[in-house]
Formats: structure tokens, sequence, C-alpha cells
């Protein structure tokens, strides 16, 4: 029995934990990650370099892949203006294009050497532990752009200076684009289950 009660596991990854509610008693069933299991199907996806300046995706194209970041850094951009980098290893890129079946709504080009995993995104979605992931990614990305729009908020209600404002605007347009679980210009890095 762990912490949050007994708890019966799955293959591919996933397994189900009982919690109490409010302690008021009930138990209800909660998805939860399995890093470990993730961790062993990156480790079998191969792997792309990309060198400093490359195009990794283009804004406008499909390429049916989804490429989790193990080391390096990206930037994110539309035309010729960044508006985010990314270098938190498990940040994950294509998954908007390949959930909503749509072009990539942005360029992101390796600001260093860059290194990959490289799945089919047709494929790996298909896998419980890996539609879990992205899901967790895209959640923690909502949830950081509800923090902002907050932030925002606030900061318009004190009358604060037209750059912060602006800043925070950039961040949370970044939060809402193409990028993965690490922003670094206007946000903080969310580490979901990062690669070790």
């Amino acid at each position: 029995m762990s912490a949050l009660g007994p708890v019966v596991f799955f293959a591919d990854g996933l397994r189900w934990a009982s919690i109490d509610v409010a302690n008021g008693g009930r138990f209800e069933m909660a998805l939860i990650h399995d890093r470990e299991a993730w961790q062993s199907k990156l480790a079998a996806l191969p792997l792309a370099s990309y060198d400093a300046g490359e195009t990794v995706f283009a804004e406008g194209t499909k390429t049916g892949r989804l490429l989790i970041l193990k080391s390096g850094a990206v930037g994110i951009f539309k035309g010729d203006i960044e508006f985010a980098q990314v270098a938190e290893a498990g940040a994950v890129f294509g998954e908007l294009s390949a959930l909503l079946d749509a072009p990539h709504s942005a360029d992101v080009r390796a600001l260093e050497k860059s290194e990959f995993h490289v799945a089919d995104a047709a494929t790996l979605l298909q896998d419980p532990t890996a539609l879990l992931y992205v899901t967790m990614v895209l959640a923690r990305r909502i949830d950081a752009a509800n923090q902002g729009l907050l932030q925002l908020k606030i900061l318009l209600e004190a009358g604060e200076p037209r750059s912060l404002i602006d800043k925070t605007l950039d961040g949370i347009e970044g939060l809402l684009s193409a990028i993965g679980t690490g922003y670094i210009r206007a946000g903080a890095g969310y580490a979901g289950y990062p690669i070790a």
C-alpha cells in the first residue's frame, strides 16, 4: 500500500491509485505517470542531432514526428521573432501538430548542438505511457498560462509599467504556443519528468 492507498499496476507504465478526496472517506482513481516506464520507452527511440542554426521543425510543415529534447537548447520563432527558448530535457515538440493533425505552428531552431529522441507521432501517441506524458506536459502548460493570466490581471489592476505587462504577455504567448515543458524567457521551467 502506498501513501495514497492501494495501488493497482497496469502494463505500459500506467498505474492507478486510490486517493482520499478531501478527507470525505470517498476514494477516486487517478492516473499516475511511471517515470521509469517512460524513460525506458525513450531509450528505445532513435536519436537525431541538430547543429546550432539548423531548423528542427519549420512553421507550416507537417512532419508526423514527435521530438523529445535529450540535450541542447532550441528557440521558438514566428517569422524572425524568437518568443521562447527551451533547454529542459524532456521537452516535447510536435505534439500540437500531431494531436490536431495540423501543420507546425512555429519554427523550432537549434540554438546550440541539440539531440532529440525521435518518434513517429501516430505510433507513439497510441502508447498510453507516451500519451499520458504528453497530456501532462500540455496540462502543465495550460496551468502555467492560467497563472500568467492571473498575474497579468494583477499587473493591470496595479497600474504596472507597460514593459512588465508586455513581458507577462510574452510569457503567456510562449506557454500557449508550440513549446515544451521548459520555458526560459518569461516563465518557470516546469519539469514534468525530465530525462536523467
